[in-house]
């Protein structure tokens, strides 16, 4: 069974944020890459951005701090979640006595979020050992934004170094522990971002032989209801008319397939007349 020891005193304090004690930090001579994506979305929709490390050493993680900047004239951050990372880097054992945290806060009218995540336990086992994603950016695309690029910033997490210290901190923290003293990697940080477009429009537009109407759409000769007419509406109808039970039109199908007949019900003339139609032999249904 894996050692379950859990970090005490000062060291558990420092993994709450690993740039707090920056003059204890030692270099690791590892660099650790971290990314967000680039997505898009529309005005009034949603987004989900994924932060992600790379070449996480064989040492592992068992700190991260950093802040999210973001526009928030063009977007609104409403969550930060944890990844699959932060997930599995959690004992499954439910009597664990480690303490596994992940923290992200918004400042009420501030354009940054800041995100937390330390694991206590000593077994770097439990520590985050792999590349994927360590957390997921949730938001929306402001009303009435139509166009631009809202980044999404990774930095140095805002706030002091240490309480009342007049010092902030410089870097994205990534690290872990070891003998009483912080170990921190070198970050290569590569920002993501939210390309907006513009906005989906409902129109409606009047095609020759149509007409809006009821639960469906009126299309003459659309048995099928698939927005055309061609031979899959004939074969649709004779299908019908040889096995009503198991190849059923809608009411709507029946009433687009009725293009003979004058409200006679779909039949096989109907086929054979949207048949004429796809060949050229008549030019209207």
């Amino acid at each position: 069974m894996k050692t379950k020891k859990v970090v005490v005193g000062a060291i558990a304090a420092s993994m709450l944020s690993l740039s707090a004690f920056p003059g204890s930090a030692v270099a690791a001579g590892e660099t650790v890459q971290i990314s967000a994506s680039k997505e898009t979305a529309k005005a009034g929709e949603t987004f989900s951005v994924e932060v992600s490390l790379a070449d996480v050493p064989s040492s592992g993680i068992q700190g991260i701090d950093f802040s999210i900047e973001f526009d928030s004239s063009l977007i609104t951050i409403t969550s930060v979640e944890e990844g699959t990372l932060v997930k599995n880097a959690a004992a499954s054992d439910p009597t664990a006595d480690g303490v596994k945290l992940f923290s992200a806060y918004a400042p009420e009218g501030k354009n940054y979020v800041n995100v937390a995540w330390s694991n206590s336990y000593t077994d770097p086992s439990y520590w985050i050992k792999s590349d994927g994603v360590f957390c997921v950016i949730n938001g929306t695309v402001n009303d009435g934004v139509t166009s631009g690029t809202a980044d999404i910033k990774l930095g140095a997490i805002k706030r002091e170094t240490r309480p009342e210290s007049g010092s902030d901190n410089g870097s994205v923290g990534i690290g872990y522990a070891k003998d009483g003293k912080s170990y921190s990697y070198d970050v290569n940080v590569t920002n993501g971002s939210v390309e907006i477009g513009q906005p989906t429009t409902t129109s409606t537009t009047t095609t020759p032989g149509t007409t809006s109407g009821g639960s469906g759409k009126y299309l003459k000769g659309d048995a099928n209801e698939s927005g055309d007419v061609n031979m899959a509406d004939a074969v649709a109808i004779m299908r019908f008319q040889a096995d009503p039970d198991s190849y059923g039109l809608t009411a709507q199908g029946k009433i687009n397939g009725d293009v003979v007949g004058n409200g006679d019900g779909v039949t096989n003339n109907d086929a054979l007349q949207i048949q004429k139609y796809e060949a050229g032999i008549v030019t209207e249904l």
